[in-house]
């Protein structure tokens, strides 16, 4: 039976509703410490692909519309999704009376837009938490559906090693129930923290860069590049001490860009970025 769309929206578990709500502000977080390089990252690499403007941009799981800003500033018209109220009211207030910025609360998996209505896509955050494979197709087919045909979609995702080297780099990985859980990451992409503790995320999927790929495959899209986005400078925390000087900053983004391609590295970010396209035949 289909679900109606409220009940899409309703079905986000406590725990990831918790950590979002009350744990992690999304802007905060990339603003200090390695989220500069991550947002840094992201732009470049969005910003490599998008042709030239204005551009109506969808923002499926944009949490409180760090990328919709820097995008609106660009001269781009964007709408963000995310089914977080708490998310939606801040992007809302952070718009104010810049009107190329709405925003709704919605669901990757059932968008209200309409077929072939946007010439971008963003989906970052989504496949984070949607631990189900059918549920990661869904929001990747709705991506390639509201889409112009050769249209981008942009889809970020966690590495499926990401809890292994943050645990290993903050020391979490010497405690044996932290241990546990990178043993299940490893396994089978599927993170959980039972207990809640702070730090070790939220319930979350982890891909493996090659399942990313198979999945926008499975869904109809066209994979134009994966990349890291941090590479092994986003691990080394002490780096990022240098982040105000412009030639530091340089030197740190030299070292994300180098590896960002390399088959061998990709899993060494935090964060894959897919950039895939709705082909031109597509229905």
């Amino acid at each position: 039976m289909t679900r109606s769309y409220s009940a899409w929206v309703a079905d986000t578990p406590d725990e990831i509703r918790d950590h979002y709500g009350s744990e992690v502000d999304e802007g905060e977080r990339l603003s200090q410490g390695a989220g500069r390089l991550e947002l840094a990252r992201t732009q470049e690499i969005i910003r490599r692909h998008l042709p030239p403007g204005p551009l109506r941009i969808l923002d499926v799981g944009g949490a409180t519309g760090v990328h919709a800003t820097w995008l609106a500033d660009d001269g781009h018209r964007v709408h963000v999704v995310d089914p977080m109220d708490r998310h939606v009211e801040q992007t809302r207030r952070l718009a104010g009376s810049q009107r190329r910025i709405t925003a709704e609360v919605g669901d990757a998996r059932s968008l209200r837009a309409d077929a072939d209505s946007v010439d971008a896509v963003l989906l970052f955050g989504p496949l984070y938490h949607l631990t189900e494979r059918d549920d990661r197709l869904r929001a990747l087919e709705e991506a390639r559906r509201v889409v112009r045909p050769e249209g981008f979609v942009f889809v970020a995702a966690i590495s499926r090693f990401a809890s292994l080297l943050d645990g290993l780099s903050r020391d979490f990985l010497f405690d044996p129930a932290f241990r546990r859980v990178v043993e299940r990451d490893l396994q089978d992409g599927q993170h959980r923290n039972p207990e809640r503790r702070p730090h070790w995320f939220t319930t979350a999927y982890f891909h493996h860069p090659d399942e990313l790929r198979e999945e926008a495959t499975a869904a109809g899209l066209e994979v134009v590049e994966l990349v890291g986005v941090e590479g092994f400078a986003g691990w080394l925390r002490h780096v990022f001490d240098r982040w105000d000087d412009p030639a530091d900053r340089e030197a740190i983004l030299f070292a994300a860009r180098a590896v960002e391609s390399e088959p061998s590295l990709l899993g060494a970010s935090t964060h894959l970025l897919m950039v895939a396209q709705r082909p031109a035949s597509s229905a």
